[in-house]
């Protein structure tokens, strides 16, 4: 399949580059020139990229062609201070101008409520959940094929440090003495990033038995572990002895008690998650102790 990517350079789209080049799929990537591309470093000379702070978007149309599939895994989350516009332009205007193509993969995340949440990610949410309100537009209509995934927590390997998971993780193993926190009673689903791709490609395989139009799947674990439960294990398995204190901060406005996902209608395509939060976390922790570079934020 000929694939338009975005992304690419993150985590997530990292991850799903090297997965679907492996199963011998052509790869096409949007990024920005001044991206950093160590994730897939290794693999630029296996994939075309288009820059599109130096080209239009619909430069990438032009030189391709149509392409089976656009997975679309760019986001901005807001967190370093961005305005209202970029955050705009990031996660709504942008991605409509790839909504041309058969079949859409969408990224999206459990903060997509209707609930405003946090204060940086009001712009992140309002966004992302006004894409959504035109991918199921464009479904309905019958232009596109619309699959839109809701990811839970994920984490992994060569995550950024912003994300809570890899923090938590790094902190303990560099022994940073104290840590204030809520009093991590909220519950999230853990996921981790090989299980995310796995569905990702499952879903792929199986484009033409998922449904015309709007089309929409929870991506977690199906369980849900209380944010002191996963701090806990993350210190057992590194032996740090870090102070959390729990309970010497409030939870944030609007805060997400319980979130997990229903993976039902993955489960009726074959998918099931391999990988337990133990298990998972210990490849984070080797990951982290073996890297021979500090590990970017």
């Amino acid at each position: 399949m000929k694939l338009l990517i975005t992304g690419a350079t993150g985590f997530l789209g990292s991850h799903i580059v090297k997965a679907l080049l492996a199963s011998g799929h052509d790869i096409v990537i949007l990024k920005r020139s001044f991206s950093d591309i160590w994730r897939i470093r290794e693999y630029v000379g296996e994939i075309q990229s288009f820059d599109v702070d130096i080209r239009p978007v619909e430069t990438v149309f032009e030189k391709c062609g149509r392409f089976d599939c656009v997975i679309h895994t760019a986001t901005n989350y807001g967190r370093r201070g961005e305005s209202a516009s970029e955050v705009f332009d990031s996660n709504l205007a942008f991605p409509l101008r790839l909504l041309n193509t058969a079949t859409f993969f969408n990224t999206a995340t459990f903060f997509n409520t209707a609930t405003i949440l946090y204060s940086y990610l009001n712009y992140y949410a309002l966004s992302k959940r006004q894409f959504e309100d035109w991918g199921r537009l464009f479904g309905v209509q019958g232009r596109i094929q619309f699959v839109n995934i809701k990811l839970e927590h994920m984490y992994g390997p060569g995550d950024d440090l912003s994300k809570f998971t890899a923090w938590i993780v790094q902190s303990c193993l560099q022994g940073v003495a104290k840590i204030e926190l809520t009093p991590g009673e909220q519950k999230r689903d853990f996921i981790y990033i090989d299980d995310v791709v796995d569905a990702y490609k499952l879903l792929l395989e199986n484009g033409s038995k998922l449904g015309d139009g709007f089309q929409e799947f929870e991506l977690g674990s199906g369980k849900a572990v209380s944010i002191r439960s996963f701090v806990e294990t993350v210190c057992k398995l590194t032996s740090a002895e870090t102070d959390f204190v729990f309970g010497a901060k409030q939870y944030r406005e609007h805060e997400v008690m319980n979130s997990v996902a229903d993976i039902s209608r993955l489960a009726s395509f074959g998918w099931r998650p391999n990988y337990d939060l133990i298990t998972g976390l210990r490849r984070v922790v080797e990951y982290v102790q073996q890297a021979e570079v500090p590990l970017k934020g």
